[in-house]
């Protein structure tokens, strides 16, 4: 996705500022116990998202599925578990109550899901981390673990195509021609994976140790910039959250 965003209007903003809207609003939905306020902020949120990032429709809808899959198993266990009135007639007790609790629980993970998948197509790492340091005061030893850390993540798919590769020439074949599949490799391919991303980690702890990043002041190359724009992304999400949840109020 972050090809897509990488030239839109959400990338430009200062890193910092976003993921202190998406802290604030992540925090704020977590009051809001009734569905209709938080559908009303996803369907808000939603379009602003494609068009602030310029992610396809094709592939934002797609990428929500696991928050999607993880809101709908919450609806489930709420269903099903919380006492109340009994909602309909069926095998198993559903209650009103349950129910709307699990839709405002999904509802609240549809939209910081959304804000999640936003802020992580349209922020690249590099600025991140030095945005935390100039901006968040964010000590540079701890930033710099943090940027180490998201880069092995994203090296991690990689890396287990080329172990899962290297286990297909060397395994036994089946009837059809194709390599045979068992638990054990996978394991095997687990514990490779671990082993590497651990020795990785390693490296790049004591390369960074070698540069001298300690405690001591440093400078910055190519430091990120905050501007009007970036209180103009705080105050329209605040605002647009402040009147859904006051209009709320009112119509109650």
């Amino acid at each position: 996705m972050r090809e897509h965003a990488k030239d839109s209007w959400l990338a430009a903003r200062n890193p910092t500022v976003k993921i202190g809207v998406l802290t604030a609003v992540s925090i704020a939905v977590l009051f809001l116990v009734e569905p209709l306020p938080l559908l009303v902020l996803y369907l808000v949120a939603l379009p602003a998202v494609r068009w602030s990032t310029r992610i396809p429709w094709r592939v934002l809808l797609p990428a929500q599925l696991p928050f999607v899959l993880f809101g709908f198993g919450v609806l489930v266990v709420n269903a099903l578990s919380r006492p109340g009135v009994q909602a309909f007639d069926a095998p198993v007790r559903i209650t009103v109550e349950g129910l709307v609790f699990g839709t405002a629980l999904a509802l609240r993970a549809l939209v910081i899901g959304l804000g999640a998948i936003a802020f992580v197509a349209s922020t690249r790492p590099r600025e991140m981390m030095i945005s935390a340091v100039q901006h968040a005061r964010v000590p540079p030893r701890y930033a710099y673990a943090l940027l180490a850390g998201q880069r092995s993540l994203e090296a991690m798919p990689r890396t287990w195509a080329t172990i899962r590769a290297a286990q297909a020439v060397r395994a036994p074949l089946r009837r059809d021609g194709r390599p045979r599949e068992t638990v054990s490799a996978f394991g095997r391919a687990a514990f490779a994976l671990l082993v590497g991303t651990i020795r990785s980690s390693e490296r790049i702890a004591l390369a960074l140790e070698s540069r001298g990043l300690g405690d001591r002041p440093r400078t910055l190359w190519r430091p990120v910039p905050i501007g009007g724009l970036d209180a103009v992304l705080a105050v329209v999400v605040g605002g647009a959250f402040v009147v859904v949840v006051v209009g709320w109020q009112v119509l109650a």
